[in-house]
């Protein structure tokens, strides 16, 4: 008796699909820890499968001849018949529209029984192909209400691909210190808030009738004409420190409001900024408390950030104080991100956007150029959306704010333009970066970001960094850091010419998730002799070249029988890999007996 669909409650993985079909499929594609044993080859496209999500059904595709192709009752008996071989309880479900059966695994099945099964239908010369019934999931856009205004997260011309990353991570665990003016409620945020701290110690600058305290609520910033200065005119509160933590974790999919860019992530509120701003010493405090040091008379903070936000700065150079609480925290695996400043100036002379050890963000408009007031400069890091409101106000960054001129009010969304935009987005890629892979550290975060940038699609004069943050190349480069000790091979003898153009081995690799390793192992087994003769590349899927061996006049041995190591987390695992091979000197040729891959 054949069990219902309806009964069962184990689902085999599409990974294990994916496994039978490779084992079985080709002599030039295997997956083992080991050689596998070789059977005959058959289509590329017996291995399609998709990775990481559920499966519990084949679809079994026929050649036109195949009664099976036309004939339900064929194909049901078909499905019985190779059940039986593999000892299996199959079960013809219905025919799709485009003639290919559906069937039914059966209850509780093995990775090895799914590969016994697979088996049996590759066996079959009328079957044209075999794939996994794949489970797909929907990939709607955020549903809160003012999404469709954030073009910084997702317009193709100068937007950071944020969503292209959620599907990998939201941040999930990581702590995200806003050092900045405080916090005020926000129901758009007030679930992604921890506990943070209060760190202005002068009652002048900090307007709320105390010193230092473990309240960092912003009570306002508001001054009136002259108060900060001769010839400054009145401002009203900027709950700046709200907005710039809105970008950064704003609650999404709650039907309201925008959405943050690490949505899973919290923050903690650390004010540092007051009426007319705020001091090195509080701001010096505020790095080292929130980044799990020791300040005298604070308790210690439950809530260690692996990131920080400072959008904030002011003229001079780097001083050797706040040099010094920037390496501290950086040393305790803290990525500090910092605005370059608005002065449209070289941020050499602004700080801390001028200091070591930080990522230092510029900021770009709608277009990818950089925006008017934005500083630039050698020691800018990266770029990233900080609006120009000149050129019209949905031009800005949108996140969440209050309506209060000068204390709080009901709450409120508004645009807002500046570096202090931009470095939001960029501590919020931080966030992801950090919630996929858990051992990267600060240089790291810092050098996966900048590798995976793109070129700006604007102009920028005098320097903005490795250009625009991309978040989805950046989050997907470092997600598949590591080998799972998947083996993909190649057997297919290729013969090197004497001294000719390069010949190809290629590799075809899918059921991967995510980018390559990190560290890819790439073993090549060649025939040749004096082996300096020959130029080795591995190329990439998209066609990146990494060069694994070059041309040597004093490497006489025979042979090249080695494995090397790339470092390809740049790169997607899944497509045509290549080895290629040139001999770029005469009287010696050879052949690439095979290689491999190790995902």
């Amino acid at each position: 008796m054949r069990t219902s669909l309806s009964s069962r409650r184990k689902l085999i993985s599409a990974a294990a699909v994916s496994a039978a079909l490779l084992t079985a499929a080709t002599t030039t594609v295997a997956v083992a820890q080991e050689p596998a044993a070789q059977e005959s080859a058959v289509p590329a496209a017996l291995t399609e499968a998709a990775p990481g999500t559920p499966a519990e059904r084949l679809i079994v595709g026929y050649k036109s001849g195949a009664a099976e192709a036309k004939s339900n009752p064929a194909a049901e008996a078909d499905a019985v018949a190779k059940g039986k071989e593999a000892g299996e309880d199959l079960d013809f479900q219905r025919r799709l529209g485009t003639g290919a059966a559906l069937v039914d695994l059966g209850t509780d099945l093995t990775g090895a029984d799914v590969a016994d099964v697979v088996a049996e239908f590759k066996a079959d010369p009328q079957v044209a192909y075999v794939v996994p019934d794949r489970l797909n999931t929907a990939k709607a856009d955020p549903n809160d209400t003012e999404y469709a205004k954030q073009w910084d997260l997702f317009e193709s011309t100068a937007g950071m691909n944020v969503p292209g990353a959620w599907t990998t991570s939201t941040g999930t665990g990581v702590t995200v210190a806003v050092i900045d003016t405080g916090y005020v409620a926000h129901t758009d945020l007030a679930a992604n808030i921890v506990a943070g701290y209060d760190f202005i110690a002068d009652t002048a600058v900090s307007v709320d009738g105390n010193g230092r305290d473990s309240n960092p609520a912003d009570p306002g910033d508001y001054y009136a004409a002259n108060e900060c200065g001769s010839g400054i005119p009145a401002s009203s509160s900027s709950w700046h420190g709200t907005h710039v933590a809105g970008t950064i974790a704003a609650v999404t999919n709650n039907s309201k409001g925008v959405a943050g860019i690490a949505y899973g992530a919290k923050i903690s509120p650390v004010r540092v900024l007051g009426k007319c701003g705020g001091y090195d010493s509080d701001i010096i405090d505020a790095i080292t408390w929130a980044s799990g040091g020791t300040v005298s008379g604070v308790p210690a903070n439950t809530n260690v950030a692996k990131v920080i936000n400072m959008s904030l700065g002011g003229d001079g150079a780097c001083t050797s104080a706040t040099q010094s609480a920037i390496n501290a925290a950086v040393g305790r695996g803290t990525t500090i991100a910092v605005a370059a400043g608005n002065d449209n100036e070289n941020v050499s002379g602004h700080s801390p956007g001028n200091c070591a050890n930080i990522i230092s963000v510029a900021a770009t408009n709608r277009t990818g150029a950089k925006a008017s007031y934005s500083n630039y400069g050698s020691l800018v890091d990266i770029s990233a959306p900080g609006g120009q409101t000149s050129t019209g106000t949905a031009n800005g960054i949108l996140s969440t704010l209050n309506s209060g001129a000068s204390t709080p009010s009901t709450e409120s969304y508004a645009y807002y333009q500046g570096t202090s935009m931009a470095t939001p987005h960029i501590a919020g890629l931080v966030a992801l970066l950090k919630s996929a892979n858990s051992s990267l550290t600060p240089a790291q975060i810092e050098t996966a970001i900048k590798n995976n940038a793109r070129a700006l699609p604007g102009a920028c004069s005098g320097g903005c960094g490795a250009g625009l943050a991309d978040a989805a190349k950046t989050v997907a480069a470092v997600s598949g850091g590591t080998s799972t000790g998947t083996t993909f091979s190649s057997t297919t003898a290729v013969s090197i010419p004497d001294n000719g153009s390069a010949v190809e081995s290629s590799i075809a690799v899918s059921g991967r998730t995510g980018s390559a390793p990190s560290a890819l192992p790439v073993a090549v087994d060649i025939t040749h002799t004096y082996r300096g003769d020959l130029v080795l590349d591995l190329i990439a899927p998209d066609g990146t070249a990494y060069r694994l061996k070059a041309a040597s006049s004093s490497d006489s041995a025979d042979n090249v029988n080695t494995t090397y190591t790339v470092n390809a987390s740049s790169e997607t695992a899944n497509g045509t890999w290549k080895l290629r091979v040139q001999d770029t000197a005469a009287q010696d040729t050879g052949t690439i007996n095979g290689w491999k891959l190790t995902f």
